[in-house]
């Protein structure tokens, strides 16, 4: 078999292996190879295949006719040094793709179906565009709740788990949709400074301007190898990272990857990969914040009932003691959105500023205080005035500074996007309510949550009055382009409703 020259090509294709090839490469030309084609490579010496998708180049600078490139993910993957000597050939399809083609039927699938198809995902035999046939099956035909518990342990099943040898391992999860409702990052140091134990590990944002690990990263490391991780949490008693690094439920990185530009998020896959996570990362003890409102994620009470019975019922399954807690959403909590600016509103409260945002204040207590319920020392109905003693005792901001020390500081503070427009009111009157999504969605297109400096910073809330030509919000971007297309959005419709 004819070999090839590897070469590193320092591309970041972002959960996705892919290759490169010369289109005057012979070994192109004569398998017959086109451009998305999956492929194996593999040393000459029939070693370990990896599977990657394959890109058609032009350029010899990027690879030459007698090389094949690989990208950063499925170099590290192959694990062989440059100017190896590899074959390639056609990937057969992964043997699971027969039950996505019956998921898309509407059919019903089974843990072992799940499973394989996990397992194929994590081990790339997907590509995204096959990852996305998935996910839109499972969404529009629909989940079952055993589908729902299925894909949960198969997504655990995939991965490593956590075990902490403790029998109370508290987490707390939103399920979004509500900008600025940065909690987390309050609730961890309450509950650790108590003394109970609070592994935090949280996802980027899907669909929304930050999610806890991007609005962490402002301050701290948040990419944690397991065994530092565990060294935290021993000393801390908690920590707040990325859940993608220490591989718990890694399908769950992956389908996010896809979901992400798609903006996708199914009530069944949602939950999935919520508990999966959950479950990965040793929690015993959970409480799940479900935000109603008219533009929130959950529109009405009967919606949310209907998630709480599915989260109740596949988390029992999974041995999770369970709470899910429904809470008003009409409105974005706190006044930043996006990950620097929520960051500010956390510390602000941390540090009972006066200018602290008092909804975010409120709503993170009232978690906290269910979480240290779950203590059998604390009586029923005492936990929030323990969490707020905390809290105004300073040792909340405490607890903060050694987790986020712990972890590593962020060297490089995160300054607001040099590029701000103010959104003035039209009219005067009083504020009757706020868009969530379409907040949300001008903070996204302003560069948040990749632009750490990007978002919206709120001045007014609902019930507040205002007069024609009073900022109600302020958009800031980095780069000209974001800050365009945040500007048109918001002139379009500000997200604002203000009656007389």
């Amino acid at each position: 078999m004819e070999t090839l020259k590897l070469k590193r090509v320092a591309i970041d294709t972002y959960k996705e292996n892919v290759a490169y090839l010369h289109r005057d490469c012979s070994v192109y030309r004569s398998e017959g190879f086109q451009a998305l084609s999956k492929i194996e490579v593999f040393p000459h010496d029939d070693g370990h295949p990896v599977v990657a998708v394959l890109n058609v180049v032009d350029d010899e600078s990027i690879t030459s006719p007698g090389e094949i490139g690989l990208s950063e993910q499925v170099f590290e993957q192959l694990g062989i040094a440059e100017e190896t000597e590899v074959c390639v050939r056609y990937a057969s399809p992964p043997q699971s793709i027969k039950n996505v083609h019956k998921k898309i039927a509407g059919e019903r699938l089974n843990d072992e179906q799940y499973l394989q198809i996990t397992e194929d995902i994590v081990a790339n035999r997907y590509s995204k565009i096959e990852i996305a046939a998935f996910l839109v099956a499972c969404a529009e035909s629909g989940m079952e709740r055993e589908e729902v518990l299925s894909l949960t342990r198969a997504m655990v099943d995939t991965g490593e788990r956590m075990d902490w040898g403790e029998k109370l391992v508290a987490d707390k999860h939103c399920i979004g949709g509500i900008p600025g409702n940065r909690t987390t990052m309050l609730v961890v140091p309450i509950v650790a400074a108590h003394g109970l134990l609070m592994p935090k590990t949280s996802s980027r944002a899907i669909t929304s301007p930050a999610g806890t690990a991007d609005t962490m990263e402002v301050i701290a490391n948040v990419e944690l190898p397991m065994d530092k991780m565990r060294d935290i949490v021993k000393h801390q008693r908690a920590c707040l990272a990325w859940g993608g690094t220490a591989k718990l439920a890694p399908v769950d990185d992956i389908l996010i990857s896809v979901e992400r530009p798609l903006s996708m998020d199914s009530p069944g896959q949602m939950i999935a990969s919520i508990l999966s996570k959950k479950v990965a990362a040793g929690a015993t003890h959970l409480i799940v914040d479900i935000p109603v409102g008219k533009t929130a994620k959950v529109r009405s009470s009967r919606d949310a009932m209907e998630l709480r019975k599915l989260f109740e019922y596949v988390g029992d399954r999974m041995g999770l003691h369970l709470e899910v807690i429904i809470t008003d959403g009409h409105e974005p909590i706190g006044r930043g959105v996006g990950p620097m600016l929520e960051a500010r509103d956390v510390m602000q409260v941390l540090e009972n500023d006066p200018q602290a945002p008092l909804d975010l204040r409120e709503k993170s207590l009232q978690l906290a205080g269910r979480i240290l319920e779950f203590d059998t020392d604390v009586r029923g109905g005492d936990g929030y005035r323990l969490a707020r003693d905390i809290l105004e005792s300073g040792r909340a901001l405490d607890k903060f500074h050694a987790i986020a020390q712990a972890q590593g500081l962020n060297q490089q503070p995160v300054q607001a996007g040099k590029l701000n427009r103010d959104i003035v009111a039209q009219t005067s009157g009083k504020v009757e309510a706020i868009d969530n999504f379409q907040i949300a969605r001008i903070a996204r297109l302003a560069g948040a949550p990749m632009t750490k400096g990007a978002g919206v910073d709120l001045f007014k809330k609902t019930g507040d009055t205002v007069k024609k030509g009073e900022p109600l919000y302020r958009i800031y971007a980095e780069y000209p382009s974001e800050f365009h297309f945040a500007k048109e959005a918001a002139a379009n419709h500000s997200a604002y409703q203000i009656g007389k």
